[in-house]
Parts: C-alpha cells; sequence; structure tokens
C-alpha cells in the first residue's frame, strides 16, 4: 500500500462514518451497526499503518502536488501510529459498549460526532502542521462540546460552557503563537521548523514562544494550574463519552508537548525545570482532589490530571529512557483509564449512584465486575505485575538517574495516594453492605455481553503489557530514539536534501 493511502486511511475512514451514521439517524439499530463497523474499519487502517512504521520507517506525504514545506504534510514515526492505534482500539471497544447502552440510545447524533472526535484527534496525530495542528483540534473541540450536552440537561450545559470557554482562550493564545512563530521563521511545518528555530538568534523570543506553545498544550492535556475544566466538566458526559474523553483528549494535548519539545524548540536546563516544576505539581493536586471526592467520576477524573504529571515527568527529565517512559505512559494509561470509567458505568446500572456513600455490596451482587475493577485499579496504583508498575519504573528511574529526585519521590507519594483512592472505592462500592441493607434505591439496569466485554477486553490488554513488557518496552525505546534524534523526521518530510547534519 502506498504511504498517501496508508496516511489518509485514519482520516477518510472517520470522515465517511460522520456522513454515514448522520444519514441513518431514523435507524437507531442500524446506525449503531454501522458506528461498530466504522471503528473496526479503522483499527485495520491503524493496524497498517503501525505495520509499516514498526521496521523504523518514517512515512510522510503531502496533499495537492506541493512539496513540503509548501504543502500540507501527514508524517507517522512509531509515536504516531501507536497513537492512531491505541485509538482505533477504544473506538472499538466503546463502540461496542454503546450497543445496549441506555445513556446514548435515542440520540442520533451521538454517533456522527462520535466519528467527528475520532476524525480530529486522528488529524492530530498524523499532522506534520502546526496551522493544521490547530485545525484538527477544533474539530476535536466542536465534536467534544456537542457530545458533553448531548443530553441537554442543566448539569451538562453549565459543564459544556465552563468545557468550551476555557478551550476557546486557550486555542486563541495557541493561534497567536502560531502567528508568531511564522512571522519568526516564515513556516508551519514542523519538519523545517526543526531546522529554522535554532536559526533564531533571539534566544528570548524562542524561549517566550516555546512557553506560549506549553501554555496552549498544557492546557488541552489540563496540566496544573490549567486542569480545572476538566472535574467541573467530565462527571457530567455519558459513560460511553467519558471513557473517550479520559482516554484521548489529554493525551492528545500531551502528545502535542511531546512532539513540539523534542522536534521544534530546544529543552534548555530552565525550561527543563520549569516543565519538571509543572509535572510535580500537576501530580499532587491531582490526587488530592482524587482523594478528597466521594463520586466515582469525580475520583477518577481527577486521576487523569494526576497521571498527565508522569508522562509530562518524561518530557522534562528529557532523556531517552525518560520519553520512553513516557511513551510507554501514555498507551497504559490510555487503557486504563479508559476501563475504569467504564467499569464506573456499570456500578452505576447496577447499584443506582455513583456516589460510593450510596452504593455497597458489588462484591457479592456482581462478583466478576469485583474482580475486573481489580485488575485497572491497581495497574494505575502502580502494582506489580500489572502495566502501571512498568510505566511508574520507567519515569521514576531514569528522574534518579538525571538528578530529578523530588520529582521521583513526588512520583513515588502519589502512587501510594493513587492506591488509597482506589481502595475507597473498593471499599465503599465493593466491599461494604449497602447502606440501605441491600435495597436499591433505584432497580439495576440490565447489563450484558456488550457491557462487560470491552472491560475484559481491556482487562487482559493490561494484564498482557504487565506479565510481557519487553515487546511494549523496546517499542517505547524505538520511538524515543526517533524523539531524540529529528534526522529521519527531517529526511522523511523535506527530503535528504534538506535533512541536519
Amino acid at each position: 500500500m502506498s504511504q498517501h493511502f496508508l496516511l489518509t486511511a485514519p482520516i477518510a475512514v472517520p470522515l465517511a462514518f460522520v456522513a454515514l451514521t448522520a444519514l441513518l439517524w431514523r435507524m437507531p439499530a442500524l446506525q449503531r451497526a454501522a458506528s461498530l463497523a466504522g471503528s473496526l474499519v479503522l483499527l485495520a487502517a491503524a493496524l497498517a499503518l503501525l505495520a509499516a512504521t514498526a521496521d523504523g520507517t518514517i512515512l510522510a506525504t503531502q496533499f495537492g502536488s506541493w512539496r513540503a514545506p509548501f504543502g500540507i504534510s501527514f508524517v507517522a514515526d512509531r509515536l504516531a501510529a501507536a497513537m492512531v492505534l491505541i485509538t482505533a482500539i477504544l473506538a472499538v471497544v466503546v463502540s461496542v459498549y454503546q450497543l445496549k447502552d441506555g445513556e446514548t440510545s435515542g440520540q442520533a447524533m451521538f454517533h456522527p460526532l462520535y466519528h467527528g472526535l475520532l476524525l480530529g484527534v486522528a488529524g492530530a496525530f498524523l499532522t506534520g502542521d502546526l496551522f493544521n495542528l490547530y485545525v484538527w483540534f477544533e474539530v476535536m473541540l466542536i465534536s467534544s462540546f456537542g457530545l458533553l450536552v448531548l443530553g441537554g440537561t442543566r448539569e451538562q450545559l453549565d459543564a459544556g460552557v465552563k468545557y468550551v470557554t476555557l478551550n476557546l482562550v486557550m486555542t486563541t493564545i495557541f493561534l497567536v503563537s502560531v502567528a508568531l512563530l511564522y512571522g519568526a521563521t516564515g513556516t508551519l511545518n514542523m519538519a523545517d521548523l526543526a531546522q529554522k528555530v535554532p536559526l533564531i538568534e533571539n534566544t528570548g523570543l524562542v524561549s517566550t514562544l516555546a512557553l506560549m506553545f506549553f501554555l496552549a498544550f498544557g492546557s488541552k492535556a489540563a496540566l496544573f494550574p490549567l486542569f480545572f475544566w476538566l472535574p467541573a466538566s467530565y462527571h457530567t458526559a455519558s459513560t460511553p463519552v467519558l471513557a473517550i474523553f479520559a482516554a484521548l483528549l489529554t493525551k492528545v494535548g500531551v502528545y502535542a508537548i511531546v512532539r513540539s519539545f523534542t522536534l521544534i524548540f530546544p529543552m534548555d536546563g530552565a525550561l527543563g525545570w520549569v516543565i519538571a516544576l509543572v509535572a510535580g505539581l500537576t501530580m499532587i493536586t491531582g490526587v488530592l482532589g482524587a482523594a478528597s471526592h466521594f463520586d466515582v467520576r469525580k475520583i477518577l477524573s481527577f486521576h487523569i490530571i494526576s497521571q498527565i504529571g508522569y508522562m509530562l515527568a518524561g518530557v522534562a527529565i528529557a532523556t531517552p529512557l525518560a520519553l520512553a517512559g513516557a511513551v510507554f505512559y501514555i498507551v497504559h494509561h490510555i487503557i486504563v483509564k479508559a476501563n475504569l470509567f467504564l467499569i464506573g458505568g456499570i456500578i452505576k446500572r447496577r447499584a443506582g449512584s455513583y456516589d460510593l456513600k450510596r452504593v455497597g455490596g458489588l462484591h457479592r451482587s456482581a462478583p466478576l465486575l469485583a474482580i475486573l475493577f481489580c485488575v485497572p485499579a491497581l495497574s494505575l496504583a502502580g502494582l506489580p505485575p500489572l502495566s502501571g508498575f512498568w510505566a511508574k519504573f520507567l519515569v521514576i528511574k531514569p528522574g534518579l538517574d538525571a538528578g530529578h529526585v523530588y520529582l521521583a519521590a513526588t512520583a513515588l507519594l502519589v502512587g501510594v495516594l493513587t492506591l488509597y483512592s482506589m481502595l475507597k472505592i473498593w471499599n465503599e462500592a465493593f466491599w461494604k453492605d449497602h447502606p440501605e441493607g441491600g435495597q436499591r434505591a433505584v432497580p439495576p439496569q440490565p447489563t450484558g455481553w456488550s457491557h462487560y466485554l470491552p472491560i475484559v477486553a481491556l482487562s487482559l490488554i493490561t494484564l498482557a503489557i504487565g506479565l510481557n513488557p519487553e515487546p511494549f518496552a523496546d517499542f517505547s525505546m524505538q520511538a524515543a530514539g526517533q524523539l531524540s534524534d529529528s534526522s529521519g523526521y527531517v529526511n522523511a518530510v523535506l527530503g535528504n536534501d534538506h535533512a541536519p547534519d
């Protein structure tokens, strides 16, 4: 298959199914089936892309018969291909879950918006141009806002306003940063910027631009202190929407930070320490927020924030092993976090509430769910031999090696507090008796194979990564090697005559 086809298929597939599911809005059953089919086709396209880049090949294509840096570039290295694949896996998982989900039934716009979100996420991972990254952010923002307010409740509309307001402000800052960078370099192609930014004599301008981009991307990733939109909005969404939001939206911001600060902006000492400080504060504020709540959705939402800090720590340390840890952590966290929110949805269906003070006894009424909860919960806390242990190890070890002792100590402390939060959910929802003596406030909603199959699949992936981490660690090291050495990326986009010395 040609490079052009491999790079455009992950974009063309969700775009086609946005249109198809919109046409089927009067036929709910057929619409749900078409949505699942679209996710499966996206998975096939993502597998083909990963297979083409697994040997270290970096694929690049330009649209409109314009040579880079003038044309619109799409690029896929190991990291981008892996992110597209994990997006497709989550697309299939959530599509299966929503087949019989009462929260999205009757909402005909769910499926077009859902594939619109996948379109924006895949485009952000594959674009090789900063302005087009802005465009894909806008596609994501429109789709995610629509999904967030789909129920039309007062709570959802209030959360949607908070969500979209901060995102629009930060998107404006991003656009201003793009304009300033274009004025300084005359290009927005990332490969071209990798060569031209180091030539800017005004180092103060470069540092200012780097901080502006970090601010814009950090808001998308829910970093300290710009994280408040996430716990204020995520808990109002339906379970399928919440799972895909938790898994992917903040990771696009993290991906943009990783790509920008390994390819475009130099990680000098001062900038590295700023990012390390933000990483530590993000971990602490997120885990303390989780510890203070008794709503399952809010606990898990705050844990998204704290875990983003681990990924950012790998970027701040900036050694090849630390970058490999960041890549490994992103993949691990996407799987685990989506799984926990899907389990939270079943807790609500079985017990009638997300409030831990109003539920209990699920280890007797839903023993399979109790077992399945332990896998992602203990993995999130970093207990061996699950995937979270290796992810934390690959971040903490290079931190100690590079002298970031306080960052490594913070990561260890946050891991302990994460375990506390997971044990709180276990004790309250599963182990203790129901506060009403076994009587539910609301009759339990039915659960079936379409609810449990995605959770089982994600749990098996978590176990596979934890019990056999070598292939995943090797892949992460290879992806980090491509991030550390930009010559391959630049050569793939611009050609051999533009490759840096």
